[in-house]
């Protein structure tokens, strides 16, 4: 039995959840998740922090969530009320899950994953995210007015920047530097030792190498070989995942993905709709790995056809491309990944890590 993986943000829906979240309740918001943002891609990629996984970000907002009023039950209603899917994710999820078991591995806040399923009609029971519960953590006064005061400092701040090779703090810019160091010290000096910290240290965000295991539990849970999964995803959470995947022989896929994904994806594909995830989907499922690998030097509409791909599925491939990725075309279709990604899902939030 072969099984079937995805992330959630990019594969099933368009919605970066958390950064909207943060638009919401947070002044200037964009601009404070996305400077977060980048120093969690800092801390995960670049510094390689003990302890400290890609996706951490969702903790690291998570005070001044609630330093701007927001609670479980306004989350749950924004999150629900805001569900942009991909387009034809709900019958790709279907479809696949014909074919063979399907499971979802997002690094979003429960309400949102809870509401999505709710939507397209997916188990709740297959999806593992990350659990959340802000009521539960009081935050007094004085910690609120520091939080509100500190945003500001934040939003102010110049974005994080870092040339390719970068190892740590002594291969950044001056002014890059100077304000992961500042960075550094308001969330693990400063709101750390604060009542409210306990949120950063006690929710666990499902990204990096939390992704990676929950994917090991899956296969272990489902008596599977890693040879049996296929795995979709499209950003830094899923970077582990995927090596993992690729390296236990099964079928790593970057979908709409940034330059983490495709660096660790076997295959890359890009598409304005979730038909190519279907097409693969059945290619895995009939042949595994192997038999994708050895139809995608050849990959069009007739060669699909000689392999059982049914005209409903081909005619959801307009624009679609898939190829296997390679040190010779990574840059390219790394480039072509990118752009693809910031339209289908806007520039703001397709050039997040």
């Amino acid at each position: 039995m072969r099984l079937f993986v995805t992330d959630c943000e990019g594969p099933v829906s368009k919605n970066d959840n958390a950064m909207e979240l943060a638009a919401q309740f947070v002044p200037q918001g964009e601009r404070f998740f996305a400077l977060v943002s980048k120093y969690d891609d800092y801390l995960a990629y670049v510094e390689k922090r003990a302890g400290y996984k890609a996706g951490d970000t969702l903790r690291l907002i998570l005070p001044f969530l609630k330093a701007y009023g927001a609670t479980d039950s306004l989350i749950e209603e924004y999150s629900r009320d805001h569900i942009l899917l991909m387009p034809g994710a709900k019958e790709t999820l279907r479809y696949i899950m014909t074919m063979m078991p399907g499971f979802m591995i997002s690094t979003s806040y429960e309400p949102y994953i809870k509401a999505l399923c709710a939507v397209i009609d997916f188990p709740f029971e297959n999806a593992y995210c990350t659990k959340l519960q802000l009521d539960h953590y009081p935050l007094p006064r004085e910690e609120q007015n520091y939080l509100r005061t500190v945003k500001e400092e934040i939003t102010s701040m110049e974005m994080i920047e870092w040339d390719e090779g970068a190892q740590g703090l002594n291969d950044l810019l001056p002014a890059t530097k100077r304000v992961v160091l500042r960075l550094n010290e308001i969330f693990w000096d400063e709101i750390s030792h604060m009542k409210i910290g306990r949120i950063m240290q006690e929710v666990d965000p499902i990204g990096g190498e939390g992704k990676a295991a929950v994917l090991q539990e899956i296969v272990r849970n489902t008596g599977n070989d890693l040879t049996d999964v296929c795995y979709v995803g499209d950003s830094i959470t899923d970077l582990q995942a995927l090596q993992k995947v690729k390296g236990g022989g099964g079928l790593a896929v970057s979908f709409n993905g940034n330059a983490y994904a495709i660096q660790a994806a076997q295959v890359v594909c890009v598409g304005e709709n979730t038909g190519i995830i279907s097409v693969l989907a059945y290619l895995f499922a009939k042949g595994g790995a192997v038999s994708v690998l050895a139809l995608l030097p050849n990959w069009g509409e007739e060669t699909l056809r000689l392999t059982g791909v049914g005209e409903d599925l081909l005619r959801q491939l307009s624009a679609a491309e898939a190829a296997e990725v390679t040190p010779k075309n990574q840059a390219l279709w790394t480039e072509k990944s990118q752009r693809i990604r910031r339209e289908v899902r806007g520039v703001q939030i397709g050039s997040l890590g």
